[in-house]
């Protein structure tokens, strides 16, 4: 459980972390972007309001928005093409720019005269139309350099992100383990005085019932010694619910698993319940596909079976019903037991498989319940590399669905 949340911390601080350089690095690079578009859609709109080039006086330049450079004129690598309106190309301007030549140029403003398009981006040229009379002129700005520095600011930020939050995973990793070290400890603290006490409270408990025996054999049966024996009956049950558990937490790398016919093992524990609901006057059904496997402990996944059985007879009112399934999913096998009940709310939906969790007191009180069981349903389908969960397709009935990977696999 400790490792859980300790990879459940790292993932949410990396996740964390993640979305804010995200957003950063976005904005950063968006506002990067637009400004390059309105730098050179500025340069562009003068070019368009004098024939394709830069009027010969700065003073005589009427800006756009902002005052652009004065170096912007002489920095700029642009050329433009005069397009009449049925696509003859009448002529050209590449005064202004080595990399284009005359016949480039025409294929360019073919190409966006051809697609119909008044602005935009043609390989690393911004382009812009504007009329001229009766013809189109065509204006095309270089602006290679921009998006090269665009792109390699992008790159740069990107890597050097991914390089801190790489050396903040390893931080989280390093640090993460010092922090749950007191934890752990006093985990493994509370784990073990649960078994010790565990052990400690079976002889006294043993010596309770043989006291009781003793007595019933001297004086006769009694309302006083019957409930003496019920009540040791069930702290012996309980004891030996929460040894079971604290070694399942404990040692789940230890168990002895083999590959299990597990079709058979739950029909043959789940036959073992129709007496007992059919006495309860609760209707009973199973559903079990043949043949299925899972690679686990024989001992502990009949526990869970009967565990969830039981809880669901119990539980499950006069003349309700009780189901349950075992099929295949992909790789996966799925054991659901659904029950009806009185009423179920989200917050015990939430909560069962919490230790010592009862919803009605009064009811569980009837029932001799705990509120053990199903935490030790959940350690033996953690230690079997599983997942259970509960839910409610309707207020009057739950389900509880237990997930393994198969260990046959199927056709």
């Amino acid at each position: 459980m400790i490792r859980s949340l300790r990879i459940k911390l790292i993932a949410v601080s990396m996740l964390s972390l993640f979305l804010v350089l995200l957003a950063i690095i976005g904005t950063v690079n968006i506002l990067n972007y637009l400004d390059i578009l309105q730098d050179a859609q500025d340069t562009l709109t003068i070019l368009a309001e004098n024939q394709g080039r830069f009027p010969e006086s700065y003073e005589d330049i009427e800006y756009p928005s902002d005052p652009l450079s004065p170096e912007v004129p002489y920095e700029s690598r642009y050329f433009s093409v005069l397009v009449s309106y049925d696509g003859e190309i009448l002529s050209t301007d590449t005064g202004r720019i080595a990399a284009i030549d005359e016949a480039t140029a025409m294929e360019y403003a073919r190409r966006v005269f051809e697609s119909g398009k008044t602005g935009g981006f043609l390989s690393n040229y911004r382009f812009v139309t504007h009329s001229e009379g009766s013809d189109v002129r065509i204006i095309f700005l270089d602006c290679g350099r921009s998006l090269t520095t665009f792109r390699t600011f992008l790159l740069t930020s990107v890597s050097i992100s991914l390089v801190g939050m790489l050396a903040v995973l390893l931080l989280l990793i390093l640090f993460s383990g010092r922090l749950f070290r007191p934890v752990i400890e006093s985990y493994e603290k509370q784990r073990q005085f649960i078994t010790d006490a565990g052990h400690e409270l079976k002889t006294p408990l043993a010596i309770i019932g043989a006291d009781a025996e003793v007595l019933e054999m001297e004086i006769g049966e009694s309302e006083w010694l019957q409930d003496i024996r019920s009540q040791v009956t069930r702290l012996a049950s309980l004891t030996n619910d929460l040894i079971y558990l604290s070694r399942m937490e404990e040692q789940q790398h230890q168990l002895q698993t083999i590959d299990l016919p597990f079709s058979e093992l739950v029909e043959e524990t789940a036959r073992s319940f129709q007496t007992l609901a059919k006495t309860q006057g609760k209707e009973y059904s199973i559903r079990i596909h043949p043949m299925l496997s899972v690679r686990g402990d024989e001992k502990a996944l009949r526990q869970l079976v009967s565990i969830l059985l039981d809880n669901a007879v119990k539980y499950s009112p006069p003349g309700g019903n009780i189901s349950l399934s075992l099929d295949r999913q992909g790789k996966s096998v799925r054991l659901l037991v659904e029950n009806s009940v009185e009423q179920i709310s989200a917050d015990t939906l939430e909560h069962m498989f919490d230790r010592f969790y009862r919803a009605d007191q009064s009811r569980n009180s009837q029932t001799g319940g705990y509120g053990i069981g199903l935490s030790v349903a959940r350690a033996v389908v953690a230690a079997h590399r599983g997942k259970i969960t509960a839910f409610s397709k309707n207020p009057d009935s739950i389900s509880i669905l237990a997930v393994f990977p198969s260990a046959i696999k199927g056709k």
